[in-house]
């Protein structure tokens, strides 16, 4: 049987030594967790949450043309990257950057317009509807329709203004000539970019 004096005796620390020892451990563990955390100094208001929203476009993948990246996807070009497709109102550059169903106009995607029809997509005038013409939009060349009597026709010679607005000639049957009190005899037509009362007018016969 061994001798049990010869033992060392096991140290007590007690119930209340013991509690101090779990709570200092704890402690010690929300301080080391606290100090990993990421700083973010806080901000004010609707103003933190304004920045705090990521503003940078989600990626995938570098890529050089659409189909490099997958189903839901386009490459924007400019970046060399994929990027979502996006809906009706958000930016874009071009067609393929829009969902199914809509087109990139006047740098945002607008649902499509059927071919012909008034703000449809053209290149010459024959491909837009009867009374109507292709003409530039805000850059766009558009099919819009040609003046009707009495509205204003005046055209600057050139410039900048005229290369992104443009308007159609007057409609069928109609001249655009200077407007005058009094209806007087056809005249020879003398263009007078300082004058902008012109209007789409019957001619005299």
């Amino acid at each position: 049987m061994p001798d049990m004096s010869l033992r060392k005796p096991s140290q007590n620390y007690g119930p209340l030594q013991e509690g101090k020892t779990d709570v200092g451990a704890l402690k010690a563990r929300i301080w080391a967790w606290m100090l990993n955390m990421p700083h973010s100094p806080p901000k004010e208001g609707a103003k933190a949450l304004r920045q705090s929203t990521p503003v940078a476009k989600p990626v995938t993948a570098a890529c050089d043309h659409d189909r490099a990246c997958g189903r839901g996807f386009s490459c924007d070009r400019h970046f060399g990257l994929c990027v979502p497709l996006r809906g009706e109102g958000h930016y874009c550059r071009r067609d393929a950057q829009c969902v199914r169903g809509l087109s990139c106009m006047f740098g945002k995607c607008h649902r499509s317009i059927p071919d012909g029809q008034e703000g449809a997509r053209c290149k010459v005038d024959r491909d837009c509807g009867a009374s109507m013409c292709c003409a530039r939009h805000h850059g766009e060349q558009v099919c819009k329709r040609r003046l009707t009597l009495d509205e204003s026709c005046y055209v600057p010679d050139g410039g900048l203004a005229f290369s992104i607005n443009q308007i159609c000639p007057c409609d069928e049957g109609l001249l655009c000539r200077e407007s005058s009190g009094k209806l007087q005899r056809e005249r020879e037509f003398i263009y007078q970019p300082e004058r902008t009362s012109w209007t789409c007018q019957v001619p005299n016969l």
